[in-house]
């Protein structure tokens, strides 16, 4: 279970073995049931966790009901409310579970702890917080600069897997469209493609 979150680091920064050993010690692990919450808006996010086996989505609710996508995180990914986690604040998301997942999880205490005592550690999640603002510019981006058909190309050629593992209708809230809409592109280009 942690042979993913060790390759994940391992891809950023040099770990030794004893640094490895503990890494693990400050993770405990969780299993979730498909549409099981991990969290949810209201309570505060005690953990940062990370994906390493499955897939989770975080979303908003709006007045009506209707979720708001604000990402998904597979295998290799770390998913919070990250201001909830680290103010301990009431979270504004909601987490759960679109597959059957197995995620590690680390409290607040450990976080700093680990940061602390494995700088290597403070240089990994660095290097993770600049690319998701930069993921984070990008999909604003598109979001605000797209049509409806290229906002769902990008993703299909970016995230493909995304594409096949996450329902349509999932799909469709994560870029601000309607299920109808996503059924409506994959028709055309489906049929481009022939």
């Amino acid at each position: 279970m942690f042979d993913v979150l060790l390759s994940h680091i391992q891809n950023k920064v040099e770990i030794n073995d004893e640094q490895k050993e503990l890494i693990q010690s400050f993770f405990t692990v969780k299993k979730l049931k498909k549409k099981q919450y991990l969290l949810q808006e209201g309570d505060i996010c005690k953990c940062l966790s990370f994906v390493s086996k499955g897939l989770l989505k975080s979303y908003f609710p709006d007045e009506k009901g209707n979720e708001h996508i604000n990402m998904f995180a597979f295998e290799g990914w770390w998913i919070s409310d990250f201001n909830s986690f680290i103010h301990q604040e009431k979270a504004v998301l909601n987490i759960d579970a679109v597959e059957d997942t197995e995620i590690l999880m680390i409290t607040l205490e450990n976080y700093e702890k680990m940061m602390l005592e494995i700088p290597a550690m403070d240089r990994y999640f660095r290097i993770l917080y600049q690319n998701s603002l930069v993921t984070k510019d990008y999909r604003l981006i598109v979001y605000n600069g797209y049509t409806a058909e290229e906002k769902y190309l990008q993703l299909a050629h970016k995230n493909p897997e995304m594409i096949k593992r996450v329902p349509h209708n999932l799909i469709a809230s994560y870029l601000g469209l309607a299920p109808e809409t996503i059924s409506r592109i994959r028709k055309k280009n489906s049929l481009n493609n022939t």
